[in-house]
């Protein structure tokens, strides 16, 4: 999985469009708008996972927390 692909961003982005890309997603296939909807269920899911990943790595690039 290539995090930034799954939030439909480019290699040269800041932190602060992640988090922008992030909410917008999340909020556009979040389980509890799409109830029962399996396929929104699964890409919540990435999309939660991309940016666990992303926050991870711009922790340990910044030295604290995003």
């Amino acid at each position: 999985m290539r995090a930034l692909a799954v939030l439909g961003l480019e290699s040269d982005v800041e932190f602060k469009d992640v988090r922008t890309a992030y909410r917008r997603l999340a909020k556009e296939h979040h389980p509890d708008l799409k109830q029962g909807d399996k396929e929104a269920e699964k890409r919540f899911r990435e999309i939660q996972a991309a940016y666990d990943v992303l926050k991870s790595a711009e922790e340990r690039k910044s030295g604290k927390p995003a």
